[in-house]
């Protein structure tokens, strides 16, 4: 008998936790008094503020971000107000903002290939609770990984994928996103290259891990690359993927050192423990609502 596990991921005790939990995000120009009148807001509306972190890129004209979570008796309830309410205040700074809800638990799609590993890191975190998600369903273009994501109740899509049925492929993609109502795509190793019409219907919402600390060895073969360069430390860099291979805005990057004792298969093998610690924890930060997009860079609110 097969157990959904995604059924059974949240206890009554951690859906009252999250029923009245909220977010706030905020970019908007520098200045003072922002964080007065956000503070002061949240009391008028019944909140608590639970966490704050902020940062301003230039003291001087520059740009201010603060996330702000914090939690508010029967919010479910106030939340469309809430927003409403803070329509002139958005107004009066220039600010862009974003509310996020605890109760409103973002669905998750894997992509996935051959190689195991950061799925596994996926589903690991998943199961011990830390990824505040619901795994919608894990797309492959090998069968690999059927069985590991089948046997916790998970739905798993086998579509053959290459650089000539693209679109069909990413028509199936779409067609599950849609039907799963997904919120965050995660390329767990998926070995294809998305086509630009599929990256600009999800903006942000696509998280890749790349096996290099970019920018060093954009593209394929980066070990092999790295290997050849010599290099004494090899990384893995998650990101939002962008129409510029490799290059969207970086939510983290690790590292290790190696040396000249590391052959192609060392540098592998230690890449595969960077990759998966990095993408889970970029994962982790997006559906927290920690991570701001700015231009090309990312603000991480860890």
């Amino acid at each position: 008998m097969t157990v959904n596990i995604n059924a059974l991921e949240k206890t009554p005790d951690e859906q009252n936790r999250f029923a009245n939990r909220g977010r706030l995000l905020v970019k908007c120009p520098d200045g003072p008094g922002i964080v007065s009148a956000l503070s002061k807001f949240l009391f008028e509306q019944g909140a608590n503020i639970i966490e704050s972190s902020q940062y301003t890129s230039d003291p001087e004209g520059g740009t201010f971000f603060i996330r702000l979570e914090f939690d508010c008796e029967a919010l479910n309830e106030k939340r469309r107000e809430m927003e409403e309410s803070f329509g002139p205040l958005a107004e009066q700074f220039n600010m862009d903002f974003r509310f996020a809800y605890g109760s409103d638990r973002k669905k998750t799609a894997i992509f996935v290939s051959k190689e195991p590993h950061c799925l596994l890191e996926l589903l690991w975190e998943w199961q011990s609770g830390d990824l505040q998600t619901d795994i919608a369903f894990v797309a492959g273009n090998h069968e690999e990984a059927r069985g590991m994501v089948e046997s916790l109740g998970i739905p798993f899509h086998y579509i053959p994928a290459n650089k000539d049925i693209r679109k069909q492929v990413e028509e199936k993609q779409s067609q599950l996103i849609e039907e799963y109502a997904v919120d965050v795509i995660v390329l767990a190793r998926y070995m294809q290259i998305l086509t630009p019409e599929f990256v600009e219907k999800y903006p942000n919402k696509i998280i890749n891990i790349h096996h290099s600390f970019l920018p060093a060895f954009i593209g394929a073969r980066p070990y092999e690359r790295a290997y050849n360069r010599g290099v004494k430390l090899i990384g893995a860099t998650s990101h939002y993927v962008t129409n510029d291979l490799d290059e969207g805005p970086i939510i983290e990057q690790d590292i290790e050192r190696v040396d000249h004792r590391d052959h192609v298969a060392d540098l592998k093998k230690i890449g595969r423990s960077i990759e998966r610690r990095v993408l889970a924890r970029a994962v982790k930060w997006h559906l927290e609502d920690r991570v701001i997009v700015h231009g090309n860079k990312t603000i991480v609110f860890q």
